[in-house]
């Protein structure tokens, strides 16, 4: 792994990481950099997928101030070296972790590098070596006393079980031919979690079930879905100049216009499809759904940084 200098990047390109703060980004401490006027330090990039490592709370402030770029210093190594690079880095620096989020991340840091010492977990998370020694050995499927829990299969278990299922959802749509326990591994969930997501994702269906009372609500990772007027909306966004003068806006169009329905017109339309015909169909239905599922999630991304205050409507208009 490497870290080269610092250069600037277009803020819209870049997107949320694996972040160890389990409540989210600080609306608060976004806002207070968001008003400061020195130039903001330069924040941590994996390379590959253009995720932040360090420095959230920098873009969404950049995106607030309305600045086109920020300065970028680019990581190049695994998943599990970006996440203990994000913990050592919110440890000395920023605002700082919570206890719950050390405990957390320890956990996890325990997983993946086992070989690293108590004292040296220790420095990375800014605990003591004997608080983390007491977090290896609760670690363990009869004492679930954690933060991020270990379970019978010894992978981490966070509290926010959908944490784990999103990564499953992107690396299975990444990695097609990955084997399911590849996938787990990767996603720090269990098999079965990972054959889960994979069946819901083949059945045009979110990553898991949405917990109760989520409806509407939204979380820090997705907004709430509002129902659209196929027509009424496509008419206006087909007016848009930044659509129609350019040759990938005018390609969304199409595709809108293409998949343009409205609800009850899907009425008597599986009763129309040929019995030799039904399996390549439901495929089909299922594949496309999960293209436009993974084209929301990237749109969702980028509207945190847009938007990181949640304001602006999720049709558009503001």
């Amino acid at each position: 792994m490497s870290r080269r200098g610092a250069e600037p990047v277009p803020v819209l390109s870049l997107r949320a990481g694996d972040s160890p703060r389990l409540e989210g980004e600080d609306k608060t401490h976004i806002a207070w950099l968001a008003e400061t006027e020195a130039r903001l330090p330069a924040i941590l990039v994996d390379r590959r997928s253009m995720r932040v490592i360090d420095g959230m709370h920098r873009l969404l402030a950049a995106s607030v101030k309305g600045w086109e770029t920020i300065d970028v210093e680019f990581f190049d190594g695994s998943t599990e070296e970006a996440f203990l690079r994000a913990v050592e880095a919110n440890v000395t620096h920023g605002l700082p972790l919570s206890q719950a989020d050390r405990r957390a991340a320890a956990a996890r840091i325990i997983l993946s590098h086992p070989q690293l010492s108590d004292r040296a977990i220790g420095e990375s998370t800014g605990q003591s070596a004997r608080t983390v020694a007491g977090i290896r050995r609760r670690s363990t499927d009869a004492v679930p006393q954690l933060d991020a829990r270990v379970g019978r299969d010894g992978r981490v278990r966070p509290l926010d079980a959908m944490a784990g299922r999103r990564r499953a959802a992107e690396l299975l749509a990444g990695h097609p031919g990955a084997s399911l326990r590849e996938v787990a591994r990767a996603a720090g969930v269990s098999p079965a979690t990972a054959g889960d997501v994979r069946r819901r994702l083949e059945r045009g269906e979110e990553p898991g079930p949405s917990p109760p009372g989520a409806a509407g609500a939204g979380d820090a990772r997705t907004r709430p879905v509002v129902r659209l007027s196929p027509a009424s909306e496509l008419e206006r966004l087909s007016r848009d100049p930044s659509l129609r003068h350019n040759d990938q806006g005018r390609r969304l169009l199409r595709l809108l216009q293409h998949s343009a329905v409205e609800p009850g017109e899907w009425s008597g339309v599986a009763a129309a499809v040929p019995p030799h015909c039904t399996v390549v169909v439901m495929h089909l239905a299922r594949q496309y759904a999960q293209m436009w599922l993974g084209f929301a999630r990237e749109l969702d991304d980028r509207a945190r940084v847009i938007d990181p205050r949640g304001n602006r409507q999720s049709n558009g208009r503001s």
